[in-house]
């Protein structure tokens, strides 16, 4: 079980603590993937997703049979400085149509046989606009990762967090400006399709708050430059951490909320894949930066976890192959 979630220190304190892989549970999945019926490679990357996934869930051979997707929603103060094509309203109902099952990845969740919860994250209180101050106190930050923290099934053996905010590339672009420095025109695309002017503006908007806000610590760039969904995605990852649950990373917003946690400790992310690599321009450029390869490219920019959940069948169909397939000695065949 999860220990209570109580001040930012601790949150750290368990993120730098956090518990790794079972060494024995890889070393057998490693040992059986030597015997399987395939020449040595032949199944490529997926092999090595069996192989790290057994790891994490302490089993040579272990099943996925209750992966869970959360989306989180929350709105964002920094929208007043006209940074995105969409009005705050479309949150809210964005929301409804995930709890109606109308959304994309309320089909995309039922198509790998997953979970779907959603969290609504005080739609009618959006963050501060972070050009003018923080966009959150520590108290707003902790209640945000509190509830990604407390929305992790610990029955789940696979989690994929997704999220809904209208504006959020805009922070979630920021966030990775602070971190990995550059430009912010490097880390800052065109979100929902704003046109030309409307990029510019935004690139404005994400410097001027990296430059207000000059802290680069990972909770610190949270608090100040994300939101409150962004925060509880963080708080699912590191959750699911402590678990020792698999994650799959969705898009660039996702992966931003990523990012801060692996600023806290170097390892927070070793029990992440990036499920794919969207169509917003910084986001290859931000798994480059962690060190993650994407499992897919399609051309996605939709958020709301639909890359991540399209991936749970990829990592479904890698553990499948590695814990159904028979070994050489299983089949009666030759392995020379």
């Amino acid at each position: 079980m999860l220990p209570a979630l109580t001040d930012l220190a601790q949150f750290r304190d368990l993120l730098t603590s956090a518990p790794g892989p079972d060494t024995a549970a890889r070393a057998g999945a490693e040992e059986r993937n030597g015997q399987l019926t395939k020449p040595p490679g032949a199944l490529g990357r997926l092999e090595d997703l069996a192989i790290w996934y057994a790891g994490w869930r302490g089993d040579a051979r272990p099943r996925i049979e209750a992966p869970q997707v959360i989306v989180f929603a929350g709105n964002h103060g920094v929208t007043a400085q006209g940074v995105s094509a969409f009005p705050a309203e479309v949150t809210v109902q964005m929301v409804m149509n995930f709890e109606h099952g109308g959304a994309a990845i309320n089909q995309l969740a039922r198509a790998a046989g997953a979970r779907m919860d959603v969290h609504a994250l005080e739609l009618d209180r959006p963050t501060q606009d972070f050009t003018q101050g923080p966009a959150m106190t520590g108290d707003e930050l902790l209640t945000a990762l509190q509830t990604g923290w407390a929305a992790v099934d610990p029955a789940a053996d696979l989690l994929v967090v997704g999220e809904m905010g209208i504006g959020n590339t805009t922070p979630a672009a920021a966030i990775a400006h602070a971190l990995f420095g550059g430009a912010a025109g490097d880390w800052t695309g065109r979100g929902t399709g704003v046109d030309d002017a409307g990029l510019a503006n935004k690139t404005r908007v994400v410097a001027e708050g990296v430059a207000l806000h000059t802290s680069r610590d990972g909770l610190e760039v949270l608090r100040c430059l994300g939101g409150r969904e962004i925060a509880a995605m963080a708080g699912a990852i590191a959750a699911a951490r402590q678990l020792r649950i698999p994650v799959i990373l969705d898009g660039f917003i996702c992966t931003a909320a990523a990012a801060t946690l692996a600023a806290v400790a170097a390892d927070a992310l070793d029990h992440t894949v990036a499920g794919h690599q969207s169509a917003e321009g910084a986001h290859k450029a931000l798994l480059e930066k962690l060190g993650k390869e994407a499992l897919l490219s399609l051309g996605l920019r939709l958020g709301e976890g639909s890359g991540g959940a399209l991936a749970i069948n990829i990592l479904k169909s890698a553990v499948a192959c590695h814990s159904g397939m028979a070994t050489f000695a299983e089949a009666g065949v030759s392995d020379g």
